[in-house]
């Protein structure tokens, strides 16, 4: 408790904030009431103990706080496996049934994530959700505002009018979730340009910076889905600098992709496997688009596709995108040896 420059509580309570996680105990021969009141209030500590203490007595209290450790990793591990899990598979159904909308969250989450991290932002979960769910709202928009607006097309002023208001239309859906708050929060400022959040804002700042994080995303996935090189992307996130937080978007041109090395193959639907990216729009024999060009090929997704291959048709070849390890590998159910490395 009597330490020079910081005393007890001030650990405690720096140990508090910087690792939350850590469940806190004190022992101390300085047993005042004083004492006690401020590493409960202060420092939230798990148990408070006084010198001399019995064996037991500190055993037992060490037993107590490992399990408390576990209850709360345990609730973490719920949100982070069990939350994104089911996130996950509703995001991968909802790019079925309208792969131009909610494909772009498939295909966004990894750089949300990066971006994320590089700026140290906690619960990383949430903004991983909130890429995912980016979207949802885009179910109350017709179709053809949608291949409008991904295919580059101005959109009427009543056509803009209803895409503007998707964000909050999803965060409407969500907002009833427990524990989605937040999320809630970050996708109904997803278009809001970064000049619009000001020190008046009465957002938190993991809403703000989850947005601008969304808006650079969304935004540089769409002018790389309509054939942009990544420098040219850059450029025209660059160049309507108001619109966009200025250390994100330098974090963003300093993200290093992993090398790898990539394969353009063509194939028949026998060919499609998981973890290969769609290179150009899949499309049904009657001209409905199936799976977007950038879609990363899960298992669900190419269950879809291969029952709609049986009961509608696919336009072949199917142009995809591997990188070395997989080229060499057979594809899911083609009874292929696979292609020779």
């Amino acid at each position: 408790m009597r330490m020079p420059v910081m005393d007890g509580i001030q650990l405690l309570s720096t140990v508090k904030d910087l690792y939350p996680d850590t469940v806190r105990l004190m022992l101390t021969g300085n047993a005042d009431q004083g004492t006690a009141s401020e590493a409960v209030n202060k420092g939230q500590i798990f148990r408070f103990l006084n010198k001399p203490c019995p064996t037991s007595t500190l055993v037992m209290a060490i037993v107590l706080a490992q399990r408390q450790y576990r209850l709360i990793t345990a609730e973490k591990e719920l949100l982070d496996q069990t939350l994104k899990g089911a996130v996950n598979v509703l995001s991968e159904l909802l790019s079925l049934a309208n792969p131009i909308a909610f494909s772009s969250g498939l295909r966004i989450r990894n750089l949300v994530v990066r971006l994320s991290q590089q700026l140290h932002l906690p619960n990383l979960w949430q903004f991983e959700i909130a890429a995912l769910l980016s979207q949802i709202g885009c179910v109350t928009l017709p179709h053809d505002i949608l291949h409008k607006f991904y295919a580059g097309e101005k959109l009427d002023p009543e056509e803009e009018a209803m895409y503007q208001k998707h964000p909050q239309v999803g965060s409407k859906l969500l907002e009833k979730i427990p524990r989605l708050g937040i999320v809630a929060a970050i996708i109904a400022n997803q278009l809001q340009p970064c000049n619009s959040f000001d020190d008046a804002s009465q957002l938190p700042d993991d809403v703000i910076a989850g947005a601008q994080i969304l808006k650079i995303s969304i935004d540089f996935d769409r002018f790389l889905h309509r054939g942009a090189s990544r420098a040219e992307a850059l450029q025209r996130l660059n160049e309507a600098e108001a619109a966009y937080n200025p250390e994100i978007l330098r974090l963003l041109a300093g993200l290093k992709l992993e090398a790898q090395q990539e394969k353009i193959l063509s194939v028949d639907i026998r060919g499609v496997s998981v973890g290969m990216i769609v290179e150009k729009d899949i499309m049904a024999v009657n001209g409905v688009l199936v799976i977007p060009k950038g879609q990363e090929v899960t298992w669900s997704i190419l269950q879809g596709l291969t029952n709609y291959a049986q009961q509608v048709g696919i336009q072949e070849p199917i142009i995809v995108r591997v990188n070395q390890e997989q080229s060499c590998q057979p594809a899911l159910g083609s009874g292929s040896p696979g292609k020779p490395c």
